[in-house]
């Protein structure tokens, strides 16, 4: 019976641990953020190397997914021949769905895996700790610009993800499947509002704060060198991923 509870209690355990010090890691970089001194040069350099190396990335998964995306609709809609309601469903499904999410998963898989690699080098090779020998706290240097260039720049990869995904939309609706541009035009007008948009942005904003901050706390968490530097990458990338899904459905949800 105990072995039997233990086995359950475990990782239940290890899930209360986990949350609690991912959220004391939230709370101390967000504290540093109105402390001086402020690392405006880290901040800016964190702010190109997730946002705009990450541009060529977004555009290429934005317009292949409206591409799609207005293909597949334009099957289902063909049927009932509503076919100029796919731009009305690929400007939806951008502004609300795929852009942020599918963004937020390329940038954790390009950027967050690059920032639990770098942060997870620095602990085993000590630096971290010649930090803390200089009176530099590792959290306010190396989390929080992290954290807040996530904030940033992941609303205007959202902006860039949904706008080439309506142009590809609209280059296969139109351009391939002669989908009547003024139909296809007016209704996605009429049925995309701004307030979808705002919505689109929110989501953007804490898909941002989730994969900053978990790349961030898997690489101070890192032990067993070389070997545990490739592990908490892995597990950086794919705990990032399914949370991003997870707290999408809680917006969703809140917000539709």
């Amino acid at each position: 019976m105990n072995r039997v509870l233990s086995l359950i209690g475990a990782p239940i355990l290890n899930l209360a641990l986990e949350s609690g010090r991912i959220f004391l890691l939230l709370i101390d970089s967000i504290l540093w953020i109105f402390r001086p001194p402020f690392r405006w040069k880290l901040l800016i350099k964190q702010m190109e190397f997730i946002g705009a190396n990450s541009i060529s990335v977004i555009i290429l998964t934005g317009t292949f997914t409206g591409m799609v995306f207005a293909f597949q609709s334009y099957i289902g809609f063909h049927k009932f021949g509503a076919e100029y309601m796919v731009g009305t469903v690929v400007g939806l499904g951008m502004a609300r769905e795929l852009g942020p999410v599918l963004s937020a998963i390329m940038v954790a898989a390009r950027a967050g895996s690059a920032i639990t690699a770098e942060i997870g080098t620095m602990k085993v090779t000590e630096q971290i700790d010649a930090l803390h020998s200089l009176a530099v706290d590792p959290v306010q240097y190396l989390v929080t610009p992290r954290i807040l260039a996530g904030l940033l720049v992941m609303p205007l990869l959202n902006s860039i993800a949904v706008f080439c995904g309506v142009v590809g939309g609209y280059f296969v609706g139109v351009k391939i499947l002669d989908i009547n541009r003024t139909l296809y035009l007016q209704y996605m007008y009429q049925y995309v509002d701004l307030s979808d948009l705002y919505n689109g942005m929110i989501k953007s904003v804490v898909f941002g704060l989730i994969l900053t901050l978990i790349g961030c706390y898997k690489g101070m968490a890192v032990s067993g060198g070389a070997e545990g530097v490739g592990r908490s990458t892995t597990e950086s990338v794919v705990l990032s991923c399914i949370l991003i899904l997870v707290f999408d459905y809680i917006l969703t949800a809140f917000m539709f």
